[in-house]
C-alpha cells in the first residue's frame, strides 16, 4: 500500500495533517497559519498602526486573533490596481464553553456548553474530548500587574458525552434526537473524586491526576466560583500559571482523535474541521508558494491576497467575520498607501476578483436522492464551482469561466454544484463580501463528506488539485483578466 509521501501531492496532504493537528480552535490555526506566513518572509502590521507599505513587500495582520488577511504586493503595482484574493473561514461547529460552566448532577462534575454552528450533535457523543482555546492572564511582576492572551490546549482525553444505554431509550433506533440543552452537557470527573483532589490540594498544594507537585492557590468557597476548580486547575497546569491569575477565557470542546490519512487504498483524509480548515490550508500555501521567490512579485501589477475569517459557522456579522469592514479596510488602507486619491479604491474594486473557498458537499453513496441528478461532486474530482440563482452562491457566468479557464490551462479537473429545487441550500462568505465591497466573486470549493460532523473526511487528490487552482490564480489571473469582457 502506498504511503501519502509516496503518493502524488503528498507533501501537501503531510502539510494538511500537521495544519489540521495543531489547530484545534480557530485561534489557533490562526497562529499556524502567522507561524508560516512569517516562515516564508511576511511581515506583521497591525491595524492600530500607520501603514507604511511599498510594492514587493509581503504583509499580514491577524483581527482578534481569530480572523488573518495575508497580502504580497506586486513589484509594479500602483494604486488603483486590483486584488487577487482567495477568502476562507477558520471556524467549524463545535461547543463552546459558557462563561458559567460549573454543572454539578447526580455525583458528577460536568462543563456547561452552548452551541455553536450548525453541528451535527449526535456525532459527538461518546468521543474522547478536550478542551482548547485562549485564556486571560492576570500576571504580577516587581508589583506591577499585566494581562496577557495565552492559547491553550489540554491534550489528553479529559472529558466525555456519553449516550444511553439502549436498555433505557429502547426506540433510540428509531430516531436518537438530542436535546441540546439537557444531553449535550461533557463529564468531567465524579464528585468523589474531584473533592478528594481539593482536600489533596488544601493540606499539600499538590493536585493529583497528572499533575502533582504544582503548587495552587486554591479557592475553598467553591459555591462563588463560575468554574470548577478542577478544570482550572488543569488549564493552569497547562499554561504554567496560578489558578486565580486566569481572568477569563473562550474555550471549546475537541476531538482528541488526530486527523489521519486512512482508507483502504490511503485516498481519504478522516478528520475534523475540514470545513473549512483545508480551504485555509490551501489557499494559505498556495500564496505563500505564488510568492515565494525572489522574482515571484516582479512582474505583478496587483496585490495578492488570503483573508481567512471567523464566525462564518453563525452567519459572519461580527467585528472579525465576512459582513466586518476587515476587507474593505484591508483594501482601501493598501490603496490609500500608494495614492492619495479617495476615488481609486472604487476602480481597484472593480479590477479585482475574489475566490470564496469553503468545501463542498459530495455525492453521498447511500444518500444519491440527496443531489440534483446533474449537480454530483465527485471525490477525486476537483474543486467544485458552486452556483444558486437565489445567490446564495455568487458564482456567475464571468466568474465561473474564469476559474474554469485556470483550471483548463493547467489540465485540473473542475465540477460543478446546484442545490436541488426541493431543498434550502446554504451559504458561504462570498455573497457577503459580493455585496459588501463590490467585488466579482467565485463560490468554489473541495467535497468532502460528513460536513459538520465531529469527524468528517474528504479525498487527498481534491487536497492537491485545490492547492494547484488556487496557485494558478494567484500566478496567472493578472494575465488572464486581460482578455476578459467588461461585464
Amino acid at each position: 500500500m502506498a504511503t501519502v509521501e509516496q503518493s502524488e501531492g503528498g507533501s501537501v496532504v503531510s502539510e494538511l495533517i500537521e495544519f489540521l493537528n495543531a489547530s484545534p480552535t480557530a485561534f489557533h490555526a490562526v497562529d499556524e497559519a502567522r507561524k508560516r506566513l512569517e516562515a516564508a518572509g511576511y511581515e506583521r502590521i497591525s491595524e492600530k498602526d500607520d501603514w507604511k507599505l511599498e510594492a514587493g513587500k509581503k504583509y499580514f495582520f491577524t483581527r482578534n486573533y481569530s480572523t488573518i488577511i495575508a497580502f504580497a504586493i506586486g513589484k509594479k503595482y500602483v494604486g488603483g490596481n486590483g486584488f487577487h484574493i482567495v477568502g476562507a473561514h477558520t471556524d467549524s461547529p463545535c461547543l463552546k464553553l459558557k462563561p458559567v460552566s460549573k454543572v454539578s448532577k447526580g455525583g458528577y462534575l460536568e462543563v456547561g456548553v452552548q452551541t455553536y454552528g450548525g453541528g451535527l450533535w449526535h456525532t459527538w457523543f461518546d468521543r474522547d474530548l478536550t478542551i482548547a482555546g485562549r485564556v486571560i492572564l492576570r500576571e504580577t511582576k516587581d508589583g506591577s500587574v499585566s494581562y496577557s492572551h495565552r492559547l491553550v490546549r489540554i491534550k489528553d482525553p479529559i472529558m466525555r458525552i456519553p449516550t444511553l444505554a439502549i436498555h433505557l431509550d429502547r426506540g433510540v433506533n428509531d430516531g436518537f434526537k438530542v436535546n441540546t440543552h439537557n444531553h449535550l452537557v461533557p463529564v468531567l470527573a465524579t464528585s468523589i473524586k474531584a473533592e478528594l483532589n481539593k482536600k489533596v490540594s488544601e493540606n499539600t498544594g499538590a493536585v493529583e491526576g497528572g499533575v502533582v507537585g504544582k503548587k495552587y492557590d486554591v479557592n475553598t468557597d467553591c459555591e462563588k466560583q463560575n468554574h470548577h476548580p478542577l478544570l482550572l486547575q488543569l488549564l493552569a497546569t497547562e499554561i504554567g500559571c496560578q489558578p486565580h491569575e486566569i481572568c477569563d477565557f473562550e474555550l471549546q470542546a475537541c476531538d482528541t482523535q488526530p486527523s489521519v490519512v486512512a482508507g483502504a487504498m490511503n485516498e481519504f483524509i478522516f478528520s475534523g474541521r475540514l470545513d473549512n480548515l483545508c480551504m485555509t490550508f490551501c489557499s494559505l500555501k498556495a500564496l505563500i508558494e505564488a510568492t515565494s521567490s525572489a522574482s515571484s512579485l516582479q512582474d505583478e501589477i496587483g496585490v495578492r491576497m488570503v483573508a481567512l475569517f471567523d464566525h462564518e459557522e453563525i452567519g459572519s456579522n461580527s467585528a472579525q467575520g465576512a459582513g466586518s469592514p476587515a476587507m474593505l479596510d484591508a483594501l482601501s488602507r493598501i490603496t490609500n498607501a500608494f495614492s492619495p486619491d479617495s476615488q481609486v479604491l472604487r476602480k481597484a474594486i472593480q479590477k479585482s476578483f475574489l475566490v470564496s473557498a469553503d468545501m463542498a458537499h459530495a455525492l453521498h453513496p447511500n444518500y444519491m436522492d440527496k443531489h440534483e441528478e446533474n449537480h454530483q461532486p465527485k471525490m477525486h474530482g476537483g474543486l467544485v464551482s458552486k452556483h444558486n440563482a437565489n445567490q446564495r452562491y455568487a458564482t456567475n457566468a464571468v466568474t465561473s469561466f474564469i476559474f474554469k479557464e485556470i483550471a483548463t490551462r493547467h489540465n485540473l479537473p473542475i465540477q460543478d454544484f446546484v442545490i436541488r429545487n426541493d431543498m434550502p441550500c446554504g451559504s458561504t462568505i462570498g455573497p457577503i463580501l459580493a455585496s459588501g465591497v463590490g467585488i466579482r466573486t467565485v463560490d468554489v470549493g473541495a467535497p468532502q463528506l460528513s460536513m459538520h460532523s465531529i469527524r468528517e473526511m474528504c479525498a487527498v487528490d481534491d487536497v492537491k488539485h485545490s492547492y494547484e487552482h488556487f496557485k494558478a490564480y494567484f500566478e496567472e489571473f493578472q494575465e488572464l483578466d486581460r482578455i476578459r469582457v467588461d461585464c
